[in-house]
């Protein structure tokens, strides 16, 4: 029992540390928060919540995902900070961006 209580002890400043995860909406053509703000290692999952596909596309090319139907998801981890604009291919005037800070 007292191995199990060091080994949890030592992990607990590291589980402390990960970055929950971030979720976006797309919803009514939006992404919904528009501007997503996180920390290094988080990862953010998009959910695609329309009848019609929709894509998530860096305006760099850092990620994209393919065409997203009803209730399918993308993620990505963002490990380095910057700001990450980003859009859908497919209806170009959806626009977001993901904020991303040192850890």
């Amino acid at each position: 029992m007292n191995r199990f209580l060091i080994i949890a002890a030592l992990l607990l400043p590291t589980l402390a540390h990960a970055a929950a995860p971030v979720q976006v909406v797309i919803k009514s053509f939006a992404f919904g928060p528009e501007t997503v703000r996180v920390t290094a290692g988080t990862t953010v999952t998009w959910v695609n919540k329309d009848i019609e596909p929709h894509t998530v596309v860096s305006n760099d090319k850092t990620f994209q995902s393919e065409a997203l139907d009803t209730d399918e998801t993308f993620s990505f981890t963002f490990d380095k900070p910057g700001s990450y604009g980003y859009f859908c291919s497919i209806h170009p005037h959806m626009i977001g961006k993901v904020e991303v800070t040192a850890k």
